[in-house]
């Protein structure tokens, strides 16, 4: 597995790739970085993202996970930049409950690229297991002009 590191405005943030497709994004600063050509795509990608002049990521992904996880995460990456949708709507669309598609975007290993964020609770934000918890949920919102 070869990664990356960078900083963006919701903190340091880690790319890692295998296989030739973008496999996690996590907070923090990784002890080895490596230079590829897919790491710097994504690397760029993210910092359009965060300049506000990128709304549609176009990366190799390979999340692990569940099937079910899988479909969660490939619904997510259908709620358009600027758009939301409730866990419960998520739900009902994969004939799931609101607390799987809930369990299930807390394990996304790709969050940004594959937007978690864009999903929220019936009644509010809902949580977000990124670094800053929903504060960062709220700044990427804002980011894509998602009236709060």
């Amino acid at each position: 597995m070869s990664q990356l590191s960078m900083h963006s405005p919701v903190g340091d943030l880690t790319i890692s790739i295998n296989d030739g497709a973008v496999v996690a994004l996590d907070w923090g600063w990784a002890r080895d970085q490596a230079d590829d050509d897919l790491l710097q795509r994504t690397k760029s990608q993210l910092d359009s993202y965060f300049d506000g002049d990128l709304q549609d990521f176009d990366l190799p992904l390979q999340p692990a996970g569940t099937d079910f996880q899988r479909r969660v995460w490939a619904l997510m990456e259908r709620i358009s930049y600027g758009d939301t949708m409730t866990y419960g709507e998520m739900a009902k669309a994969l004939n799931s409950a609101a607390r799987a598609v809930g369990m299930a975007c807390g394990a996304n290993p790709i969050p940004l690229i594959i937007p978690c964020h864009r999903v929220l609770a019936a009644n509010g934000m809902g949580g977000y297991s990124g670094d800053g918890g929903v504060e960062t949920k709220v700044q990427l919102l804002r980011l894509e002009k998602v009236l709060l």
